[in-house]
């Protein structure tokens, strides 16, 4: 048999041609198939042959390879003339959309008559007319936005935990209709699709039922999305890291979708600016259709895209990505970490880590407040370019990505950690940044070594740190100028008494580090 390679439509394009609707009618087809004539020349093909006799389908039956194709295609010629101006079809789903009131009633009419003429019958229980919300193609469409339906969003609520990787694929396709709605939808997965991987072990840890509970969680969440309108800027916010690519796209400070993926076996061998551009050209591809043809502004927390056109010397992969962005008109601009925060429409639990620089005041066991040194925004993006930068932590994050035993583990905002601290790299200038905030910052009160190594070591993780610590304070001139004595002051040197007889006072001078003698001597 030849397949029909008629295209389907994508659903996320039929869902853009909805904006500004605020009246629906929604009419589904009875037996939609079975209103569709099969040839006379094909009748003999659909013949099966049961124990009451030989059969033959006289309209298109259900289950046929082409079935869908071929429904489709006729649906697309009938509607022809009203496509995407105020009619979507998708199979036997007739959407009419309208701006106002007046609108919809001559759009309803003309879709109507558009039925008669053609004898397409329509299933009444299952039609709605004149609504202003309607649930579509597993969305719940309104001229506020787009959101999940509810329904669709309990039966993922309701999923036990998955038994076999079958399920777990399963869970993930149901999951994954709806990741537009989702922040940071492969960094939730990421657990669970590396059981998809082969060789894997099917082992159902802490860490995945976390992850689980999470991805549902999530979608029980999710905001409502807007529709773009064309001729307005869009705004992209970019982030990359070790665990894979975000984006999200925005208009007029509201989300009009989230997207993200893992980054694949080669993309973790980037270099940190080919990875900061990849999130880029990713987030120019999945919304080409948003985008083509309109301008946009890029906010990336990597300065060096900025300039990214005026570079003179580019490799190979950034001279062919940098093709395709020459097709958008588009602008990037650089956002400290800090500041690249997407306003109150992307305030979430996890939002908590974009928030200000701040140190936070506690109570030690022994009463005395300590400073409690908390990683700020801009230091946590500095660590994260530097750990991508430091060839000595590729090891590790290979060893999380193949899921190896290990005790370095990725942290919510993708930087590498080593038992909940951040690990930083081998870099002297960040690490006397880190010791500097941590000595002689407005909260720190200048601790003596101790105390600032127990400080430390509760947040952050690098070989020699003890060591740092207490050269760092050794040399620190201030204190050694303040600091008060708590010893009491050398007195001046005494003469020894002269000695009232002999061998009342013996002195000795040893003189050691010498050649061995044969019986292993080397003092004398």
């Amino acid at each position: 048999m030849v397949k029909n390679k008629y295209p389907l439509p994508r659903i996320d394009d039929l869902l853009d041609q909805l904006r500004g609707a605020s009246v629906f009618s929604k009419i589904d087809l009875r037996s939609g198939y079975y209103q569709l004539k099969v040839k006379d020349v094909d009748i003999p093909k659909t013949t099966f042959r049961t124990r009451y006799g030989h059969y033959e389908f006289l309209v298109m039956p259900f289950g046929l390879t082409n079935a869908p194709a071929a429904f489709m295609d006729m649906m697309n010629r009938v509607f022809h003339k009203f496509l995407d101006r105020f009619v979507v079809v998708f199979i036997d789903d007739i959407l009419v959309y309208s701006r106002t009131e007046e609108e919809h009633d001559e759009h309803l009419r003309l879709v109507l008559q558009t039925l008669l003429e053609n004898q397409l019958y329509v299933k009444l229980s299952k039609c709605e007319f004149w609504i202003r919300e309607v649930v579509f193609l597993g969305h719940v469409i309104s001229a506020s936005g787009i959101s999940v339906d509810p329904k669709k969003i309990e039966a993922i609520v309701s999923w036990k935990q998955p038994k076999s990787v079958t399920e777990i694929r399963s869970f993930l396709g149901l999951a994954g209709y709806y990741r537009r709605f989702v922040e940071g939808f492969s960094r939730i997965a990421t657990p669970l699709t590396k059981l998809l991987q082969k060789n894997v072990p099917y082992e159902w840890s802490d860490a995945r039922q976390e992850a689980f509970e999470k991805l549902k969680k999530a979608l029980t969440e999710a905001h409502i999305l807007i529709q773009p309108e064309p001729g307005r800027e869009f705004v992209i916010y970019s982030d990359a890291s070790y665990v894979g690519l975000g984006c999200v796209l925005m208009q007029e400070g509201k989300v009009v979708a989230y997207a993200s993926r893992q980054l694949k076996v080669h993309g973790k061998n980037y270099p940190t600016h080919d990875i900061e551009l990849a999130v880029v050209v990713f987030a120019l591809k999945i919304w080409r259709h948003h985008l083509y043809g309109e301008k946009c502004t890029v906010y990336t927390d990597h300065k060096s895209l900025k300039y990214l056109m005026s570079q003179r010397e580019l490799n190979l992969r950034q001279r062919r990505w940098l093709e395709l962005l020459k097709d958008y008109d588009l602008t990037i601009e650089y956002h400290p970490g800090k500041a690249n925060v997407v306003a109150d429409a992307l305030s979430r639990k996890v939002a908590v880590e974009l928030r200000a620089m701040f140190a936070r005041l506690s109570v030690s066991t022994d009463g005395g407040l300590v400073a409690e040194l908390q990683a700020k925004p801009l230091l946590i993006q500095l660590i994260r370019e530097k750990q991508l930068r430091d060839e000595s932590l590729a090891l590790h994050v290979q060893d999380i990505a193949e899921d190896r035993p290990t005790e370095y583990c990725f942290g919510e905002n993708g930087i590498l950690c080593f038992k909940d601290r951040i690990v930083v790299p081998e870099d002297a200038e960040l690490r006397r940044t880190i010791l500097s905030e941590a000595h002689n910052s407005h909260f720190a009160m200048h601790p003596g070594s101790t105390k600032m190594y127990r400080g430390l070591k509760e947040e952050y993780y690098w070989i020699g740190l003890k060591k740092d610590v207490a050269e760092f304070v050794s040399r620190y001139m201030v204190c050694q100028r303040v600091k008060a004595e708590h010893q009491f002051p050398s007195g001046l040197l005494q003469p020894l008494k002269i000695p009232e007889w002999k061998w009342e006072r013996i002195t000795m001078d040893f003189v050691s580090g010498l050649s061995l003698t044969p019986s292993k001597k080397n003092s004398v």
